[in-house]
């Protein structure tokens, strides 16, 4: 995992690793771990390595590609390292109007109640608005 940003007593990190994101999902009940294959397999099969590229250097650029070009993938933690809510915002944090950013506490709850003040502080660190209505795929109406 990444450090992200303070949030108050609580941390935002990146999940970096398929690993990292199985351990999320199995921790919070949700379906994380799927989202973030899914996005990895997207990002690498997307991948075009230089056309001037020997075979042996035709990887050279793949890591740093799937990071770019992939969602972000984040979990909030306390400060004893249990999960609280998970986010998956746009590729970069850049701000795209096709591109629905999600977060979720555990069992795909509602972590707005609980945790606006981190949604907040993880927002400020993306310039990115991430309210309840946008961001909260399971709200009742």
């Amino acid at each position: 995992m990444q450090y992200v940003c303070d949030a108050g007593p609580k941390t935002w990190f990146r999940l970096e690793t398929e690993a990292e994101a199985q351990r999320e999902s199995r921790e919070m009940d949700h379906a994380v771990e799927k989202y973030f294959r899914q996005s990895f397999a997207d990002a690498q099969n997307a991948y075009v390595p230089p056309a001037t590229a020997h075979s042996f250097e035709q990887k050279i650029g793949l890591k740093d590609y799937i990071k770019r070009v992939m969602p972000l993938f984040l979990t909030l933690r306390d400060n004893t390292g249990t999960p609280l809510a998970t986010a998956m915002l746009p590729p970069g944090g850049k701000d795209e109007r096709t591109f629905r950013p999600i977060i979720v506490g555990t069992s795909n709850s509602d972590p707005y109640p609980t945790h606006s003040d981190a949604i907040r502080k993880l927002g400020e660190h993306y310039k990115l608005a991430l309210d309840p209505v946008r961001c909260f795929p399971y709200r009742r109406g």
